[in-house]
């Protein structure tokens, strides 16, 4: 088990585009391994992209917490979105900030899974969100620089 350091805000390697990944082998195994081990241990976070840990390729790691279990994608590439809609939203890279983004209500996303197997997900709520928010991570965005709000987030009790 590898927690990675989560990078923040204001970090070069975040405004960076990814690349995609050429071949699955044990060194993308053990990013994907690291990265669920990094968001778990985060506490609070549903989604981790590669270039949050400082790792400049194409991979993300989702689990909503809703017990389907952690979804892992490489070279994910959102092909339609619907609809559209305002949400809150916030970031372990902006760990005291919250906004509210625009975000397309329906999304439908291709991938590859650990094993090289294409796959695809269609989503709408908060699963819809993730994925856009994490494959706008992949090419250089935070959601700060979408956020048609950003607040300070008030600390809990």
């Amino acid at each position: 088990m590898a927690v990675l350091e989560i990078k923040r805000a204001g970090d070069p390697v975040l405004k960076k585009v990814c690349e995609p990944v050429k071949r699955i082998d044990k060194k993308v195994k053990r990013i994907l391994k690291d990265m669920a081990d990094t968001l778990y241990k985060s506490g609070n976070g549903i989604g981790l992209a590669a270039p949050q840990v400082g790792i400049l390729q194409r991979i993300v790691v989702i689990d909503l917490q809703d017990g389907n279990g952690l979804l892992e994608l490489i070279n994910p590439v959102i092909t339609k979105k619907e609809g559209s809609r305002i949400v809150g939203e916030g970031c372990l890279s902006v760990p005291n900030f919250e906004g509210e983004v625009e975000r397309a209500e329906y999304v439908e996303c291709e991938f590859t899974d650990p094993r090289g197997k294409k796959q695809f997900i269609a989503a709408d709520g908060l699963l819809a969100i993730c994925l856009q928010h994490e494959t706008d991570h992949l090419d250089g965005i935070l959601f700060t620089d979408k956020a048609i709000t950003i607040t300070l987030k008030t600390p809990e009790e």
